[in-house]
């Protein structure tokens, strides 16, 4: 979720789904320890339960950063384990991790020792080759044996060569049963899976064999989906009206706009919330014509929805 479940976008899904557990985009050790913490590690207190994602293979280096990230008052920590990009690859985390669960198990150990906040993983099924039910149990015993209590599963494997990152997000076929099976036998740790949930029958059916299902770009791409799986999860909970959404956001919007942020910074996480509706193509061609001109205001939002109720009518 690189470049996608920044804080903009989580304050912004924070209001379709008051009980789930935003994640970051995955900030890497070094970027904390070299670079602006304070703003790479920055997020709204309405944003909890909030998840720093954390890329790094060097225990100590990942360390520093769990023990900031837990200052700055994240709720938990997660080892990225299952990123397959090049550029990933080059710094020796993301998914080739899974071929070193000893290393990932060092990063675990001492990052649980610096901080009182879970340190948990966030894996594939496998990777390349390595391409088993025993290979994945390698990885999470070996991690867990190092404390890690909590395995976000992504139920494909890995191809780090030959497919991009796009690809290796749709192309390996998924594999759910691999995933329940690994809860099964190791009923002791939380088991989430991940991959391809885009309804919420199908998370429904997940979670009879899972602690969790972890939602990706569906959350993205349609974000009213959160609402709908809280209503079906939360009871008494009542899924609010788009509009009623945009209206929430607009005071966070001018609030940021005079800070000196820019408008698309955060209109762009709210394209396809109109998804499936009338008017939608409308809402998505108005703010992504207008929201990046210079000085664009909140009031390109109203002219977003004016537009969309134009073409619904």
């Amino acid at each position: 979720m690189m470049d996608w479940t920044d804080r903009h976008c989580r304050y912004f899904l924070r209001l379709l789904s008051p009980s789930a557990e935003l994640y970051t985009e995955m900030v890497t050790a070094a970027a904390i320890h070299h670079g602006d913490a304070a703003r790479l590690l920055r997020f709204d207190p309405s944003e909890h339960p909030v998840v720093v994602q954390l890329g790094g293979s060097e225990p100590e280096l990942m360390t520093r950063a769990a023990v900031r990230a837990a200052e700055e008052g994240y709720d938990e920590i997660n080892i990225n384990v299952g990123c397959p990009s090049d550029r990933v690859q080059s710094g020796q985390f993301g998914a080739c991790l899974m071929a070193e669960p000893e290393r990932v198990a060092a990063c675990c150990r001492a990052m649980s020792a610096a901080v009182d906040v879970p340190v948990t993983v966030k894996s594939r099924i496998g990777i390349d080759d390595q391409d088993s039910y025993e290979f994945l149990c390698r990885f999470v015993e070996t991690v867990a044996d190092a404390g890690c209590r909590k395995f976000i599963v992504h139920a494909r494997i890995a191809l780090l060569e030959g497919l991009s990152p796009k690809e290796n997000r749709s192309v390996p076929p998924l594999d759910y049963e691999r995933v329940y099976r690994l809860k099964a036998d190791y009923s002791e740790l939380d088991v989430h899976i991940n991959g391809g949930f885009c309804d919420v029958d199908s998370v429904e059916s997940a979670l009879e064999h899972v602690d969790g299902v972890m939602i990706g770009r569906e959350a993205y791409q349609n974000p009213y989906f959160l609402a709908e799986l809280e209503e079906r999860f939360n009871p008494g909970f009542v899924a609010p009206e788009r509009r009623a959404i945009v209206a929430k956001m607009l005071p966070y919007i001018e609030a940021e706009l005079a800070n000196g942020e820019a408008l698309k910074r955060m209109t762009r996480h709210m394209l396809g919330l109109f998804a499936g509706q009338p008017g939608a193509r409308a809402w998505r061609r108005y703010l992504s014509e207008q929201a990046h001109k210079s000085g664009a205001t909140a009031d390109i939002v109203a002219g977003a929805l004016n537009a969309m109720q134009q073409v619904a009518a």
